[in-house]
């Protein structure tokens, strides 16, 4: 018996001693993260490389008709173009190995529409092979999208396509990897080339493609690849193309159902809005944001003054990576086959703009003092842990503490702008809300506050604080904490880019939002320095042309540089014809008026029919080279046109067809549509005619603009 009470008392201590050292840790709360889900998230950012024949044909989207032969770059450095990436502090880059016009840059097996029918090292080429390649010197992951739409495939449509599609995801998971992502979208049937037919195919993308059967390829072929779709099922698109996530978004997801009477559920490619996620959803299923570093995804000339600056590109690092999301930034080789110089010098800004703002963690060395600590265990659980190197090391309190605060005492003044939290996903996404304060003029006074906090949380305040205690309170969470991380940061002083604007008259007016020593403005292509004009009244700009301009405070600190591509003024132009407005005071004049808020809209609850057309008066006659419709601006895709003509004409009775075409990705990207002419025509009259709209019954127009 004596023996039998000591082994249990060794026993009881022993459970003790376990219970401190690993035994307690907090139950996980939700859906959690698969391997792929955590590494996508520590990669934060990655680019999306569109690189093919659209260089060549100055579109976005493929017909499919092109000739292998326009693919020969004279300089093409899968070397080069993942170093720019890897420049501005990205993880990996996901290759567009076919894009919809169905050319693939590998020697694929499956269609003679390949990289091997180009003169490209004579038909030797394969663009995959040289990327992972890249990918392995440089220490960049690799992920591939593989287009499930093809305008060139004969059997488009068919159940062999699919077929011929699962061989090439097969060929490009067996041959090129490992990857961190098999990237895939939404963009399927429609009109196309389909081995010379010409015409228009439509397909269920819900059901078509046998997303279960396919995806099981990737499952197997690559396990550790995070499958990215409209609705995953493992990353989901954000709902915009504009690069930012929802101020609240969710790791978590419940997608609709696809089609009336289907079951709800992920592996269905639908555009449904994922911009702040589902709270407590059925999938853990974390957004991605894409965006292009251009106004386009494929470079165009006519776009190098259109490439983000490094400050637009840290402001949407905050809207994504900083709100839990990832970054997916487009970049666009030029027909040489490299990132263009202008590209590089804003990537390399930005990536050294988050080395300067995260280099060094103000909070370091402080002392954490928290309100509950789980179990008591300081060792395991306490807030220390928020300080450390350790993504998964975690502050944790107690089952039914879930509003716990932490003070953190720097011992010291500092003085920062943005601060970090996360939590240990491994365990689920708990925190719903929090509130940050600091101690200054001898009380405590909020400075910051977040929901979602997840994977990764930046708060970026609106002005520098400078403090030496702070205090961290958890206001809302259904379950005790697992937070791992606490930062402060101070991001580098810069200016803001001034605004230009042009009014209808052609008046040209600069503003700043805050006041600066001077703005200083170009009208000849170049950056503007400190020896370039001074801004100090509007002016005319009758015939258009490119206005760029910058901030500059004293002769060291000067802002990134503003640019406005604009067209000839509208002050005499004239509505002259037009399909009838609606009835919501969306009258015609609004296409011509400077103001992108406003619309011409012909929308109706009846039945449209097309085409609809506004016709414009000059005032004179002009050469144009080009021309430009701006779609609505309020994210709505009613009217939007997709498929447009436009005339010309001396006298506006005889009229001659100068072009025609698609506006392609449109609907994700609502940028102005620009249309250069094959030929620079006279003109007095135009008219823009719409063949097709996305949706709705009618068409929207914000602007239209001649070059």
């Amino acid at each position: 018996m004596i023996f039998m009470k000591k082994f249990t008392g060794v026993a009881l201590l022993l459970i003790i001693a376990l219970q401190s050292f690993g035994q307690t840790a907090p139950k996980p709360y939700g859906k959690l993260p698969t391997k792929g889900q955590l590494n996508w998230q520590e990669m934060g950012m990655y680019c999306i490389i569109h690189y093919g024949v659209d260089v060549y044909t100055n579109k976005e989207w493929g017909y499919g008709d092109e000739d292998p032969k326009l693919i020969n770059p004279s300089h093409f450095s899968a070397m080069q173009i993942v170093a720019a990436a890897k420049a501005g502090g990205f993880k990996g880059v996901v290759v567009v190995a076919k894009h919809h016009d169905g050319f693939c840059i590998w020697p694929t097996k499956t269609t003679e529409h390949n990289i091997s029918k180009s003169p490209y090292k004579n038909g030797k080429g394969d663009m995959m092979k040289e990327y992972r390649e890249a990918c392995d010197k440089l220490g960049m992951q690799l992920g591939v999208y593989c287009s499930p739409w093809d305008r060139n495939n004969p059997n488009y449509g068919t159940a062999d396509y699919v077929k011929i599609y699962r061989e090439q995801l097969k060929e490009l998971y067996t041959n090129y990897g490992p990857l961190f992502i098999s990237w895939h979208d939404g963009a399927n049937g429609g009109d196309g080339y389909y081995g010379g037919k010409r015409e228009v195919r439509k397909i269920d993308r819900s059901t078509y493609y046998g997303w279960d059967t396919t995806w099981a390829i990737t499952r197997k072929l690559q396990p550790n690849a995070v499958i990215f779709g409209d609705v995953g099922p493992d990353v989901r698109w954000v709902g915009n193309e504009e690069g930012h996530a929802g101020e609240t978004c969710w790791a978590t997801y419940t997608p609709h159902a696809p089609d009336e009477g289907k079951k709800p559920g992920n592996g269905y490619v639908k555009d449904y809005e994922g911009t702040e996620g589902t709270r407590n959803g059925d999938y853990w299923m974390p957004a991605e944001c894409d965006v292009s570093l251009r106004p386009g995804w494929f470079y165009h000339k006519t776009q190098d003054d259109g490439v983000k600056s490094p400050y637009t590109l840290l402001d949407l690092y905050y809207k994504s990576v900083g709100r839990g999301a990832a970054l997916d930034l487009g970049l666009s080789p030029d027909p040489k086959g490299i990132v263009n110089e202008i590209d590089v010098k804003s990537l390399t800004e930005f990536g050294n703009l988050l080395k300067q703002t995260f280099a060094l963690n103000l909070a370091k060395g402080a002392t954490l003092t928290a309100s509950n600590v789980r179990g008591g265990n300081k060792a395991q659980f306490g807030p220390q842990m928020l300080l450390d190197n350790d993504r998964y090391s975690y502050w944790a309190t107690d089952d039914k503490v879930t509003t716990p605060e932490v003070t953190i005492d720097l011992h010291t003044p500092k003085t920062f702008n943005v601060i970090r939290l996360r939590e240990n996903i491994k365990l689920g996404q708990r925190i719903e809300a929090v509130e940050l304060d600091a101690w200054m003029n001898g009380k405590w006074q909020q400075i910051g506050a977040a929901t979602s906090i997840g994977g990764n949380r930046l708060i970026r305040l609106t002005q520098n604080i400078t403090a030496s205690k702070l205090r961290l309170r958890v206001t809302k969470s259904p379950v005790c904490i697992a937070l791992s991380d606490f930062g402060l940061f101070k991001e580098p002083v810069h200016l803001t880019a001034p605004k230009i604007i042009r009014n209808k008259k052609g008046e040209v007016n600069i503003t700043t939002e805050a006041p600066v020593s001077s703005i200083h403005y170009t009208m000849n292509g170049q950056e503007p320095t400190l020896n370039s004009p001074v801004y100090k009244e509007a002016f005319t700009l009758a015939d258009g042309g490119i206005v760029k301009a910058r901030s500059f405070e004293g002769k060291t600190q000067m802002s990134d540089v503003s640019f406005a591509s604009l067209g000839y003024a509208k002050a005499d132009w004239k509505v002259i014809d037009a399909s009838p407005a609606n009835d919501g005071g969306n009258r015609a004049e609004n296409a011509i008026d400077e103001r992108a808020g406003t619309l011409y809209s012909t929308l109706t609850k009846e039945s449209a029919t097309y085409p609809q057309q506004i016709t414009i008066d000059l005032g004179k006659e002009l050469p144009i080279r080009a021309f430009g419709y701006l779609p609505r601006q309020d994210k709505q895709a009613e009217g939007i046109v997709d498929q447009y003509v436009f005339y010309t004409s001396i006298d506006g009775k005889e009229w001659t067809k100068v072009a025609a075409g698609e506006f392609s990705n449109i609907k994700s990207n609502p940028i102005e549509q620009p249309v250069v002419l094959g030929k620079p025509v006279n003109a007095r009259y135009f008219k823009f005619e719409s063949a097709h709209v996305i949706a709705g019954n009618g068409i929207t127009v914000a602007e239209l603009s001649v070059y």
